[in-house]
């Protein structure tokens, strides 16, 4: 506070000022932060009141010195400040004490034996042990939390139990049905092998017996493995399971539901102390990259960073995501894609082989295709390599009644699982591969529903001369399966004049094609499929070779309109093989795995693996699939359905009954014996039943040559009196022939009659052939 003081000196007195009171703000004393989560030491509501003086109104005598006046009104203040209120203690502590005499405990302070400091030690242990409760829940889901330690627990147990036998197991069991059906066949082997034929009998029945002998060891061997494996699996399982059952079961018996928890408490203990440690597998080491291989989710940063790494898009470009990534049914992965504007569809379809490395998968396993425009592509990939599984019965076994060969055809599923189909009806196709693509069985998807339909009029030829066609050829009106180009070059020219009657006929009605309407009133004008098998055999041939593939061409660019449908099929698919020309006419193309991109090329045309579609990158576990190219702007992957050998019988034995009923069945060839006996002369009958004794009732045992003497036996058994001298007269042979040779267990040396000798008997008197 200042003041004016008027001067003696000076008459007129100056107006008194009013004086002032400096500025002072009252802090309370500062408190030091308590140590841990106890505040318990702070003042609150319980503390008695503190007064705070109000502000004087008068000013110190003092000086005129402003810091001074400052000062002075502060100590005023202070020296006006109530003290505390003393506390009362109970207990031995009663009295009055200030709250700085810590009595004998120094470390506690009075309060906290009042009935407030114990309530705020009991908050702070509670407000502890929910913290740490509340940080073991979050750490469940970890893998340091007991409850994924448990569940590792459980695993590895589990996998202890079960244990490796199962291997020794499942190879016993493979080994005992291959011996098992060896085996059989070698017993229906020796069973229909006549004992006519002497040592081919005894050694069938030999090989029967050691087949028969090595499946019975090893079906022992199988369930001695099997044994084992169980009594290893169960002591094992009395080790794991036997303590955590026992002691929830004395648990419960001695202590009911609290003797329960403690039975499962301890078994949740001990596996969680059992998988304490985690798998391997389950460390991320790689977490700035993810893979779909590695078992990660596909994602849209996945997404963008795969098609970055296989050039597709640029480092600073991303996709557009049209249907989020999701798992279908099979378990594997799709999506629909925009790519960034100015990249082209064909541009991802060409970088499979990079996208598969970038997805950690195999190139079989991604399918990309384009979606609806030029910038659009649909994202599939399996999670296994596709076909590698047992291949499903095709729904042509399920049929009651023909088939119809002018509508689709079935041909199997797609990576998605889907089923294609597709229609032939004025098409020509290609099918090649290497061998053990599965060639044979993918063309019978095609030849099976030509067959189940009786209006369909079959022409085949078999290049390889193996019998893969042999099935099919009572049904067939002609059949080539001897490999013989020239055979086939006739054939070829036959079919031409049957295309040039054709489209006389179709000239006549006033026609361009042949419909199916038009081919049901005139069944000359029925479908015609011809199937070549092998085609390498017949064009690569150094006389017909040229000319077959001429005729060919011819058919197949000309032959649509008229109901005449081609299909080759061949396991070089080499351009020497099929020619260019006429590669480009047969619309219908599917390559099975091959060995080169080129050979692919030379199926699909050229260009097709440069634009991602190439038949090499069809695993060796994927038999029978390969890239269809028939009514799609792309090829598709399909797996063809599969029959058995058992299964295409019985399809043909329906379609031969169908075509006997539609009266469709070619007339087949007539045996030769049943030729001489529709001649009615006595010589005839008696060539016939000799003809008989030989092929005996199993045509593939045909014997060569039999013993006179065997062959009077059997004349005579047919009610037929026939002597050694008129025998002899009937049937003239050679010096050579006439030579004994030994037959029959104790190798008794006999004069006999060779096969070759009574056939060419036959064709000498009667002019007939077999």
């Amino acid at each position: 506070m200042t003041e004016n003081h008027a001067e003696p000196h000076t008459p007129t007195p100056t107006p008194a000022v009013e004086p002032t009171i400096a500025t002072v703000s009252f802090l309370r004393p500062t408190i030091p932060a308590p140590a841990g989560d106890d505040w318990s030491d702070l003042p609150d509501d319980t503390d008695p009141a503190l007064s705070i003086p109000p502000m004087p109104t008068t000013a110190p005598a003092v000086g005129p010195d402003e810091r001074t006046v400052v000062l002075e009104t502060a100590r005023t203040i202070l020296d006006k400040t109530p003290a505390a209120e003393p506390v009362v203690r109970p207990g031995k502590f009663a009295g009055t004490v200030d709250l700085d005499d810590f009595d004998d405990a120094p470390l506690i302070p009075a309060w906290m034996y009042s009935a407030e400091g114990w309530a705020a030690w009991c908050g702070v242990f509670y407000r502890a042990r929910r913290r740490d409760f509340r940080r073991w829940v979050r750490r469940q889901p970890t893998q340091r939390g007991h409850v994924r330690q448990f569940g590792r627990g459980v695993r590895r147990s589990h996998e202890w139990v079960v244990g490796f036998e199962g291997v020794r197991v499942q190879s016993a069991s493979h080994t005992a049905h291959v011996l098992t059906r060896e085996a059989r066949l070698a017993a229906r082997h020796a069973r229909f092998t006549p004992r006519i034929l002497g040592s081919k009998k005894e050694l069938a029945m030999k090989a029967a017996e050691r087949a028969t002998k090595a499946a019975e060891e090893a079906v022992l061997l199988h369930k001695k493995a099997k044994k084992d494996r169980n009594r290893a699996c169960n002591l094992r399982a009395g080790v794991v399971y036997g303590p955590p059952l026992t002691a929830i079961g004395t648990g419960y018996v001695t202590g009911g539901g609290l003797g329960l928890a403690a039975g499962l408490l301890s078994t949740f203990a001990g596996g969680a102390f059992v998988g304490r440690t985690p798998y391997d597998e389950e460390a991320d080491w790689s977490s700035d990259w993810r893979s779909l291989g590695d078992g990660d989710r596909m994602t849209a940063p996945m997404l963008d960073a795969s098609f970055r790494a296989a050039k597709v898009i640029g480092s600073e470009e991303s996709l557009g995501v049209v249907q989020m990534p999701m798992l279908d049914t099979r378990g594997a992965w799709t999506t629909i894609l925009d790519l960034p504007p100015g990249v082209p569809a064909k541009k991802a379809i060409r970088a499979t082989d990079e996208l598969a490395a970038a997805f950690g998968v195999e190139e079989a396993q991604v399918s990309v295709a384009k979606r609806g425009r030029a910038g659009r592509i649909e994202l599939y990939v399996s999670r296994d390599l596709p076909f590698t599984d047992k291949a499903k019965p095709g729904p042509l076994l399920a049929l009651e009644s023909a088939a119809d060969f002018w509508g689709r055809i079935s041909i199997g599923p797609d990576v998605r699982g889907i089923h294609q189909s597709i229609s032939v009806v004025e098409r020509s196709g290609l099918i090649g591969g290497e061998p053990g693509a599965g060639k044979s069985a993918s063309g019978n998807t095609i030849l099976l529903a030509a067959a189940l339909d009786p209006r369909v009029i079959l022409w085949l030829a078999d290049g390889k001369g193996g019998g893969d066609l042999e099935p099919f050829e009572h049904l067939c009106e002609r059949y080539e399966g001897d490999a013989d180009p020239e055979a086939f070059s006739a054939m070829l020219d036959e079919l031409l004049a049957v295309m040039k009657a054709r489209y006389a006929l179709l000239k006549k009605l006033g026609k361009r094609k042949v419909t199916e309407d038009l081919a049901g009133k005139h069944p000359e004008l029925r479908q015609l499929l011809l199937w070549v098998d092998e085609l390498m055999l017949y064009t690569t041939d150094d006389e017909y070779g040229k000319k077959i593939t001429r005729k060919l061409r011819n058919l197949v660019s000309r032959g649509r309109a008229a109901g005449i449908i081609t299909f080759c099929a061949t396991q070089k698919p080499g351009s020497d093989v099929v020619d260019t020309s006429l590669r480009d006419l047969l619309s219908i193309r599917w390559a099975l795995r091959c060995t080169t991109p080129e050979a692919s090329d030379t199926i699909l045309g050229k260009g097709a693996a440069a634009s991602g579609y190439s038949a090499k990158t069809i695993q060796s576990e994927m038999r029978g699939a390969g890239l269809l190219w028939a009514e799609g702007t792309n090829p598709t992957m399909v797996r063809a359905d599969y029959y058995t050998d058992e299964q295409v019988d019985t399809l043909l034995e329906r379609a031969t009954a169908w075509r006997r009923a539609a009266g469709t069945l070619p007339s087949g060839p007539v045996a030769l014996a049943e030729q001489l006996l529709k001649l009615g002369d006595e010589d005839a009958v008696i060539l016939a039943h000799l003809l008989d004794v030989f092929h005996y009732d199993v045509p593939e045992m045909t014997a060569d040559w039999l013993p006179g003497q065997v062959l009077l036996d059997y004349l005579k058994g047919q009610g037929l009196a026939v002597t050694a001298e008129k025998l002899g007269a009937l049937v003239v042979r050679t010096d050579e022939e006439k030579a004994k040779r030994p037959w029959g267990e104790k190798g008794s040396r006999l004069a006999g009659y060779p096969l070759g000798r009574v056939e060419a008997t036959i064709t000498a008197r009667f002019g007939l052939t077999a």
